[in-house]
């Protein structure tokens, strides 16, 4: 069991990976991610089609790195 998480989580971080490095680049400084962080946290994003898409796949992805490093944690641990 253990083996297998561990494998699947190697999977999941890669994807991880690659949904970051595929997203576009904000390169508007750091008071572009504040605001930009502000607008996306309330729904005035303006992302269509695959930018929206690699978007939600990050989010879900690391949702599941969490649990799956979580559920590691507690195989090895007992």
């Amino acid at each position: 069991m253990e083996i297998a998480l561990k494998i699947l989580l190697v999977i999941v971080s890669l994807g991880l990976i690659a949904a970051v490095l595929l997203q576009k680049g904000k390169s508007a400084g750091l008071s572009g991610a504040i605001s930009g962080g502000a607008e996306h946290l309330f729904g005035k994003q303006k992302a269509r089609g695959m930018d929206l898409f690699l978007a939600r796949m990050t989010m879900v992805l690391a949702a599941l790195f969490i649990i799956l490093a979580l559920l590691i944690g507690f195989f090895v641990k007992g």
